[in-house]
């Protein structure tokens, strides 16, 4: 038994509660806060940001475990005020007041104790107005006399030997690159909430002034321009270039940022960044959405990529959350959940039969055949624009095609009925169709290239979006079942159950009270066929204890649409005449999300003429 409770005596005497010392207190509360290197720089960045910083440099040394040191141009800490800005719960940001009022990104008061208390932490500041500038010192949680010290402005906080006050922290650490790696994530995501920042990261683990890791200048430009252009410096031009701007509002809740097109898709959740009133934040509310909203355009084992941000009165939204607030917490989750899921829906729709460039750029780097040692000439130059109209004139596509000798005559050539449109064919989108080749893929010739169809994935997406609007139209039908099904649940998930009733009911799936915790199941959607009810309501009920709501049950619809849009398509190996690639064409135009497939791969790939000519070195 004493070695259960330490405190408690042979004799079985009761332990003695005592009052934990400010230093262990300190070094406690770093745990909640500072759980690796990338903790602390995010914490010291916030704060750079709270004080109005428009530059931010940030140097680390051996994935920052043996310095951390963020420099900024912000307003400063007055040399009186250093201890203060020490103490634990001591903060600028708020006055306690209204704790649903946060408008900064720290407003704890924690972060520099904690760091002070695990580590040798140093802060030199010049506030704005004042001659001079100060610096304070602590160790171990041992603070040490504030000293004079030479600095223009803003401030700079060095910190060094992390949690070497608390060695069986470090027994934790990963490695090196690892951290650094954590590092340079906190960065970028930072640096897409404040594109108007200018952020320096640079890595001093060597001798000299190391190497910078990552710079972005400040973004100029309206809000929309300049986050384009951040996330185009931090996630690439190839995601700038195949993403689609969301700016939706719904019930005081703002969504905007950029989303990718389900065809630039990852094989993990890496390319996924949220923010709420420029808060990075993890939240699984959020993610789930995400995930929701391309539910149907990408298979299980891809992942959206997306910068989003949602903006709100902070009187929506508790960030008091977790210590180290990347987790939000809504006062209607719904609404929140709900505004991802229909914002990115309906900025995929407009996307139409869009689909991403990286596409054709696989394509074309399958293609590309090996260099060669020695340049290659050709005396052929690229024929001019009137040949090139000539050409197409006479490879126009033919309504019949007998045979190969009647298509080469030209009195065998039947001209086609001539259609009113309002530009020549080969000026629309994808294009005319000049060839079916394998009887699965057609070819069309655009104005500036061709475009290559895959028949059956672009039909199978055009039938399952007309299947998806008669579902929405007319309903989904439910069959009634002869005997109710019913099912136990206990009070608890009966109740959950039963506030989603009239949603269930309009997917056909009609539930009643039975008393109890238990429900009777009274009609099925008819188009699943017979179910298992009972593991149905599991997974609603499983999903909705985990997001708050479900889409289980059109999942399962819609993935039954999906087979049967399969399954009545245009199949490979079947030959069409050119009519009908024609129209296929014009509809996959006017259908949103023809680009992609059911299963969320690419139904086209378009080739540029350069690229072609590239192809085969004529340029």
């Amino acid at each position: 038994m004493s070695a259960l409770y330490p405190n408690m005596g042979e004799a079985g005497a009761l332990p003695v509660i005592r009052q934990l010392d400010e230093t262990i207190i300190n070094r406690i509360a770093a745990g909640e806060v500072v759980e690796r290197p990338a903790s602390a720089v995010k914490e010291l960045v916030e704060n750079a940001l709270d004080a109005g910083a428009r530059r931010i440099e940030v140097a680390f040394a051996d994935g920052g475990k043996r310095l951390i040191r963020v420099i900024d141009d912000g307003c400063g800490i007055p040399a009186g005020d250093l201890p203060l800005a020490l103490a634990r719960h001591a903060t600028s940001k708020i006055d306690g007041s209204d704790l649903l009022d946060i408008r900064s990104f720290g407003f704890r008061g924690e972060a520099l104790a904690s760091l002070g208390a695990v580590g040798r932490l140093t802060v030199t500041s010049r506030a704005e107005g004042s001659a001079e500038a100060g610096r304070i010192a602590v160790t171990g949680g041992d603070i040490a006399p504030v000293t004079p010290a030479a600095l223009s402005r803003g401030t700079v906080v060095e910190l060094r030997d992390l949690f070497y006050a608390t060695p069986a922290r470090l027994k934790f650490m990963r490695t090196d690159r690892a951290e650094t790696q954590a590092i340079t994530d906190i960065v970028k995501r930072l640096a897409m909430a404040e594109p108007a920042v200018a952020f320096t990261l640079r890595d001093v683990s060597g001798e000299g002034e190391g190497r910078i890791t990552f710079r972005s200048d400040a973004e100029t430009g309206d809000l929309f321009e300049a986050l384009r252009g951040r996330l185009a410096r931090i996630l690439g031009n190839e995601f700038a270039e195949n993403a689609i701007l969301v700016d939706t509002e719904r019930e005081g809740l703002r969504l905007t940022g950029y989303a990718a097109l389900p065809t630039y898709s990852r094989g993990s959740a890496v390319a996924q960044y949220l923010f709420v009133n420029g808060r990075p934040v993890r939240d699984k509310l959020l993610i789930g959405a995400l995930r929701a909203a391309y539910m149907d355009f990408l298979s299980r084992d891809r992942h959206p990529a997306a910068a989003l941000f949602i903006d709100c009165d902070p009187q929506l939204v508790d960030v008091n959350v977790h210590p180290a607030k990347s987790e939000v917490r809504f006062r209607e989750p719904g609404t929140a959940r709900g505004l991802i899921v229909s914002g990115l829906r309906h900025a995929l729709a407009n996307a139409g039969h869009r689909a991403s460039t990286t596409v054709a750029g696989a394509t074309l780097g399958a293609l590309r055949p090996e260099q060669p040692t020695t340049p290659r000439i050709y005396q052929m130059d690229r024929p001019s624009q009137g040949a090139l109209r000539a050409a197409y004139d006479a490879q126009a596509p033919l309504v019949e095609t007998p045979g190969f000798a009647e298509a080469a005559a030209p009195s065998a050539r039947m001209e086609p009925t001539p259609e009113p449109v309002e530009a020549p064919v080969q000026d629309l989108p994808l294009g005319a169709a000049r060839a079916q080749v394998h009887e699965n893929y057609i070819i069309a010739q655009t104005a500036s290239g061709i475009v290559i169809v895959d028949q059956h994935a672009a039909h199978e997406r055009l039938v399952y979006e007309r299947l998806k609007r008669q579902a929405a139209e007319n309903g989904i039908a439910a069959q009634a079942l002869l005997i109710p099904e019913i099912v136990e649940l206990g009070e608890g998930d009966c109740a959950r159950l039963l506030a989603v009733a009239e949603d269930l009911r309009r997917l056909g799936l009609t539930i009643e009270p039975f008393g109890g915790g238990a429900v009777a199941v009274r009609e099925t959607p008819a188009i699943l066929g017979e179910i298992n009810a009972k593991a149905l309501l599991a997974d609603i009920l499983d999903e909705i204890a985990d997001l708050g709501d479900s889409t289980t049950l059109g999942a399962r619809i819609d993935a039954v649409l999906s087979r049967c849009a399969c399954h009545g398509s245009i199949r490979s190996g079947r030959q069409m005449r050119a009519e009908e690639m024609n129209a296929l064409l014009r509809e996959m135009e006017a259908t949103p999300h023809s680009g992609q497939c059911n299963h969320g791969r690419p139904t086209y790939v378009e080739l540029k003429l350069t690229d072609i000519e590239r192809l085969f070195g004529r340029t």
